[in-house]
């Protein structure tokens, strides 16, 4: 069991240090707004994405799983902002990957074979026991092993997904992408109605961007 688990951390390394070599292309903030029907264009992978379809507001998050302010919005904030904007149907919300180093690659490539109803709450797990398995010492690979069994993952699904190159192919895609056309160059990064949120993941600052929004007819 050791040696299998040395030989799968040596290749996800390897894979994931291959696919995350390529440098964030924006080095700036990038623009203030982008176009709606570009920035919801789909790349790749099926957005990971929660409230009605119809709604006159969505918000775009760009994550990294190991990004501690993303963990800080979603313990904190993504509570009252679920329960005010996407449980009354009035937005709807898109998570998407954008993975700062090898480690966030590998726990979102885990969310993503996790399934589409259970991707989202698994993310909500990873980041509300991130300082678990993100900066804990050792081989952090044990520790997500851990969280993703509550997932319904065996060893055996668990190996096949953290070495599925195209999945993470797929992920970089959309990071790259992001990078590239958006100006993404930072996490959390936030687009309301293709907006990008400034000054902060706050409540107030949803508030701030999104009322005006479901005010217009």
């Amino acid at each position: 069991m050791i040696a299998r688990r040395a030989v799968l951390t040596a290749a996800c390394a390897t894979a994931l240090g291959a696919a995350l070599a390529l440098p964030l292309a924006a080095q700036s903030r990038g623009p203030s707004e982008v176009p709606v029907a570009e920035l919801m264009k789909p790349v790749g992978l099926p957005d990971l994405a929660i409230g009605p379809d119809d709604a006159k507001v969505t918000v775009v998050e760009y994550a990294s799983m190991t990004c501690g302010h993303c963990a800080t919005f979603t313990n904190n904030v993504w509570p009252d902002f679920k329960k005010k904007y996407i449980d009354t149907g009035k937005v709807r919300y898109v998570f998407r990957e954008f993975p700062l180093d090898n480690l966030a690659a590998a726990a979102s490539m885990l969310a993503r074979c996790a399934g589409n109803d259970k991707a989202l709450p698994m993310i909500e797990v990873l980041f509300e026991k991130q300082n678990e398995w993100a900066f804990g010492e050792g081989n952090p690979v044990p520790r997500l092993f851990e969280i993703a069994k509550q997932a319904g993952f065996t060893q055996e699904s668990f190996d096949k997904c953290l070495t599925d190159q195209k999945l993470l192919d797929d992920i970089t895609a959309g990071r790259t992408r992001a990078s590239e056309v958006f100006g993404v160059s930072a996490t959390p990064t936030f687009y309301v109605n293709g907006k990008k949120l400034e000054g902060g993941n706050t409540m107030d600052k949803f508030d701030a961007a999104i009322e005006p929004l479901l005010e217009k007819n």
